[in-house]
């Protein structure tokens, strides 16, 4: 005789038993009743519609009525509500919502699919005409008529869980501005704190204004005004309200039979999906399941497990309980603006509070080869026993390539992997879609280096807590610490690292931390090889640091951000961290420097980048050869930036951020303004030229140059012209025997009667070297202090007067004076 199963409830669990079971018995008799106006529609499609993407409403419907009677030849009754059950006679009391017809109906086994409902807390202004939840089509309907017909420009939406987030981006996507509520200190509560850290500070960054760590009291309508009143005192204006703080079981058919409740609330069933009552079962979101980690039973509604449960329902009425449903490990995924979210297992908190012993990993890598273009990096966090190390969880957050990652991670918690299995999988590698090293073996070999002691962690929040005497060594590039760093870390580059040992005590312990935790796993190799004993890596590096502390501060991630706190390499983060501050840049400024030769071309940066303001760009075009490799000097020593330096057919281009570096160089400002001296004893003319083009080189890279002409060096700033002084025959004698100011300059070798120098002269005019002349200008805008030697004045009968303006007069003194302050002597 043909079996007859009466299924309660459609969409998910309801329907893929429906037709399931028609696969299995052609002879079955089954019929479907369904409260609502479809047997199966996309649920979880339902924000995507709202906000655009999915345009066709009817791509909701999974399956028509009158479809799935066509295909599988199964009664399908909508709007009809089942009232209640008869167990001993093996009957539903069933109403047609549509004429108020009630009749009864029989069955040999009675499936119970009804759901959940959305949580609605009894406040005031929950049943305004501008309060929504979102469960089904007609919600999905009313929302959309009420986005045409009112038009609104604000809306809070009260709940962080996939929905409200879902709920929150889509509502954005049409232009509206969205406030986003929840009780929790975090949205997406299957993650820890620090990842849902990393998607709080995304959301900011998207323009969601988020209010955490506080519920709503209250929706207040007055004068066509609408405000939503939390629990702080804290109101938000708005037009309209999403609430979507969860679901609760669809229970009451049960209680009504008297069929078990679980300690959580929902329907109590076997392993078989056999409710108390032994010919009826349940499944879906109304149904209490065991945890896959803890075994304890949980509340999981989740669209995944109800079909499958669909399925073995399906089978053990048919074939009898021979198909079990082990547990739910609660896999799921979600769409953050252009950022994916993905769990599976159980996070730290659940751990915790079944006081299971674990330990955590985190791994940044890039979704495919890095060299292929469009990689992007995703964060994965894995939760394993402390001992073995078998999985308990995983958590990923990134762009592409998520999926396949936590589709993996999900089939080895599922099957009780270990780490080190992770490191042993052969997972599909071409440079479009991998890397030879996919994410999930990397961040086996992480979890698999902790568990063998190779490296010790520290995690972020412990961090904080460290005592003085431990050093905090930061292992990143110079452009990445511009880019923020911890407070009161040390800065070495890996590569440096070997270089450098002995700048560290190996008495203390060291903390070593890099941008995601690769180079700092390295760094801590180097130091335990080199005698340091105590040595721990931050895993997850700066990355999740400052995840969390811009969480913390509520502060919003710039663009860009995430590339360069995600670099696993020093030739990595410099890259990416120039792009960034490019991206940060303020105005650019061109300078054509062409035609002009050294010191001429650093001169003009100098004195231009003067004009800027910090984190303006400033491009030079130059044709002098030695250029590049002046301003890269000049950029290190005055911490202005070089973002790039090129030469294209004979012309030299660079591109100058003005700004103070935050890293070795910011050291260096640290220390006394740099000073350095000369003694200009030389009254040559190409003497005298190669000594203000030092000194002007030496001014533009921020010194304080002095410069003491002595004896014959005088005569390079005596007056052109014969000024009138009283003087005794002696010194009138050497005077006439002297050049007269800088004009007359002798060279120091092929001179031949003047015409070296006049023919030096006239080279150096077409070449665009600046003139002696201009060269002696240039030094006295640039601050260079000339001080003439008095007593070389003295025996060579120069009176002050007759030195060109703003030359000092002084003794040996004060040239010893400004040399103990220098670091650098010259005699010329």
């Amino acid at each position: 005789m043909a079996k007859k199963v009466v299924i309660v409830g459609g969409v998910a669990g309801g329907a893929s038993t429906a037709a399931r079971l028609r696969r299995l018995d052609e002879e079955a008799d089954i019929v479907i009743y369904e409260r609502g106006d479809h047997i199966s529609f996309a649920n979880c499609g339902l924000p995507y519609h709202i906000g655009g993407v999915i345009k066709n409403r009817e791509r909701l419907l999974v399956q028509t009525p009158e479809a799935m009677e066509a295909r599988f030849n199964i009664s399908v009754k909508v709007n009809h509500e089942v009232k209640s059950i008869d167990k001993e006679k093996k009957e539903v009391l069933v109403k047609d919502l549509k004429n108020g017809q009630i009749f009864t109906e029989s069955y040999d086994y009675l499936v119970l699919s009804p759901g959940a409902e959305p949580f609605k807390p009894a406040i005031e202004g929950i049943d305004s005409n501008n309060v929504f939840t979102l469960r089904n089509i007609p919600d999905t309907d009313r929302i959309n008529d009420y986005l045409k017909s009112k038009v609104p420009k604000k809306a809070v939406v009260v709940g962080g869980g996939y929905i409200g987030i879902e709920m929150a981006e889509s509502l954005q996507e049409r232009g509206i501005e969205v406030s986003l509520v929840e009780m929790l200190d975090q949205v997406l509560s299957p993650l820890d704190y620090e990842m849902a850290a990393m998607v709080h500070n995304h959301l900011r960054m998207k323009g969601i204004k988020l209010y955490l760590k506080d519920g709503i009291k209250a929706v207040k309508n007055k004068n066509g005004n609408t405000n939503v009143v939390l629990e702080s005192g804290q109101e938000i204006a708005t037009d309209m309200v999403i609430m979507s703080i969860g679901v609760r079981p669809n229970v009451e058919l049960a209680e009504g039979a008297e069929l078990a409740l679980g300690p959580t609330g929902g329907i109590k069933v076997n392993e078989y999906l056999q409710t108390s009552a032994e010919n009826i079962y349940a499944l879906g979101d109304a149904i209490e399941v065991n945890n896959l980690i803890s075994g304890k039973p949980s509340l999981l509604p989740l669209a995944g497990p109800a079909n499958k449960q669909g399925r073995i329902t399906a089978n053990n009425i048919t074939h009898g309980n021979n198909e079990k449903y082990r547990a739910t490990q609660a896999t799921s995924i979600a769409k953050v603006f252009d950022m994916t979210v993905a769990t599976t297992g159980n996070n730290e908190k659940l751990l915790k509070e079944d006081d299971i012993a674990y330990q955590v990993s985190y791994t940044n890598s890039n979704n495919h080869a890095g060299y292929y273009p469009g990689a992007s990096p995703m964060f994965i966090k894995i939760i394993f026993t402390a001992q073995e190390g078998k999985l308990l969880g995983a958590q990923i957050i990134g762009h592409d390539g998520v999926d396949k990652r936590i589709d993996v991670m999900a089939t080895a918690v599922r099957h009780g992997l270990t780490v080190f299995d992770l490191q042993e999988l052969e997972l599909a590698y071409a440079p479009p879609y991998g890397s030879a090293k996919d994410p999930v073996n990397m961040a086996g070999f992480a979890a698999g280096n902790i568990l063998k002691n190779i490296v010790e962690p520290i995690q972020y929040h412990e961090i904080d807590k460290l005592h003085d005497n431990v050093i905090l060594l930061d292992v990143r590039e110079d452009v990445e610490v511009q880019l923020g760093m911890i407070e009161g870390a040390m800065h070495i580059p890996v590569n440096s690292l070997r270089d450098r040992l002995d700048e560290l005590d190996k008495n203390k312990e060291v903390v070593v931390y890099c941008a995601v935790g690769l180079r700092g796993y390295i760094a801590c190799r180097i130091l335990l090889q080199h005698g340091f004993n105590k040595v721990k890596n931050l895993v997850g590096g700066y990355k999740l640091y400052s995840a969390v502390e811009m969480n913390n501060k509520e502060l919003a991630e710039e663009p860009g951000q995430e590339e360069v706190y995600s670099a696993s390499n020093p030739e990595e983060g410099k890259i990416v961290g120039e792009k960034v501050l490019q991206k940060k840049a303020g105005q650019t400024v061109e300078l054509d420097a062409c035609g002009l030769q050294c010191p001429g071309p650093i001169m003009q940066v100098y004195q231009m980048i003067e004009t800027l303001d910090e984190g303006d760009i400033l491009e030079v075009t130059a044709t002098d050869a030695g250029f590049s490799h002046d301003i890269a000097a000049w950029c290190k020593n005055t911490g202005n930036r070089l973002m790039e330096s090129k030469e294209e057919n004979g012309k030299y281009m660079v591109s100058i951020m003005k700004g103070l570096d935050e890293t070795e160089t910011m050291a260096n400002k640290q220390q006394p303004k740099k000073k350095k001296t000369m003694v200009v004893f030389s009254g040559e003319l190409d003497r005298a030229i190669a000594s203000f083009i030092i000194a002007n080189g030496a001014a533009a890279m921020g010194n304080e140059i002095t410069m003491f002409f002595t004896f014959w060096g005088l005569n390079i700033l005596r007056k052109d012209q014969r000024v009138d002084v009283n003087k005794s025959f002696m010194d009138k004698m050497f005077g006439k025997m002297m050049p007269r100011g800088s004009n007359k300059l002798p060279l120091s070798n092929m001179n031949m009667f003047g015409f070296g120098a006049q023919m030096i002269r006239r080279v150096m005019k077409e070449k665009g070297v600046d003139s002696l002349e201009d060269l002696i200008g240039q030094a006295k805008a640039n601050g260079v202090k000339m001080v003439a030697c008095q007593m070389s004045m003295d025996v060579m009968g120069i009176k002050k007067e007759e030195l060109i303006d703003g030359v000092e007069v002084g003794g040996v003194a004060t040239f010893l004076g400004e040399s103990d302050e220098a670091n650098m002597s010259l005699f010329i």
